[in-house]
């Protein structure tokens, strides 16, 4: 996780779970089916021990929910801990971030991004087909802060769409997805300025972003378009 306690906040502000609940030293969320991000285990405090762990598995499964942890890539105590007792190493993440006014140098093409509350319908079914369903799409629902469903058109077409939410000075955007078709067309970058843009607006100067770290074409995009590695983390999962 970042170690910037601003961006660590808006990392978990801008993506909630639908309620949390404090297992000793872990906070557990409740995904409701939307994925490890929202439904997931974090320690809010150092002092951990096996006993909280327990009791946060416990909660995930009184929730229906497949017991799993949520480590920054420097947790290596706790990854031991938790290798111990059976978990797996799941998804390793990059935490990404670049500076909304240097995103914002070039001016987005007109008509080509635009900004909007609540999403259209085509949002929800480009999101759909990319796999960001409607248990996913529910989290953008329960944001309680400044946020924009980002629409990308090209050739006439809606093309791609973001959802992206700002905290303080820092902004985070989510759900990149661009319609096959339609793909390595520069879609994607200038949904990303299109959102550093609004961030601005918004009292926001930093934008970031969570990306696979094997997810190696979208890595080159961010790459080139100035974002740097804040931090890291991996899921830790068993049945």
């Amino acid at each position: 996780m970042p170690a910037d306690a601003e961006f660590a906040r808006a990392f978990e502000t801008t993506w909630p779970a639908s309620e949390y609940a404090d297992a000793g030293a872990f906070r557990v969320g409740r995904g409701l089916g939307a994925g490890g991000r929202v439904g997931s285990a974090r320690a809010i405090r150092p002092d951990w021990r096996d006993a909280d762990i327990a009791a946060a598995e416990a909660r995930h499964r009184d929730w229906g929910q497949r017991p799993m942890f949520r480590l920054s890539d420097s947790d290596t105590d706790l990854a031991a801990a938790l290798a111990r007792q059976g978990y797996l190493r799941e998804t390793p993440v990059a935490i990404m971030a670049a500076d909304c006014a240097a995103l914002s140098l070039r001016e987005v093409p007109g008509m080509t991004v635009f900004d909007l509350w609540p999403p259209l319908a085509i949002q929800r079914d480009i999101w759909a087909a990319g796999g960001i369903d409607a248990a996913r799409q529910a989290v953008m629902a329960r944001v309680a802060l400044p946020r924009t469903a980002l629409l990308a058109r090209i050739d006439d077409r809606a093309a791609g769409t973001a959802f992206a939410a700002a905290d303080g000075t820092v902004a985070m955007v989510h759900a990149i997805e661009i319609v096959a078709a339609f793909r390595r067309r520069g879609l994607a970058g200038w949904l990303l300025r299109k959102a550093a843009q609004w961030a601005l607006g918004h009292g926001a100067t930093r934008l970031g972003l969570a990306v696979a770290r094997d997810n190696i074409a979208a890595r080159a995009l961010y790459d080139r378009m100035g974002f740097a590695e804040r931090g890291g983390y991996s899921y830790w999962a068993r049945d």
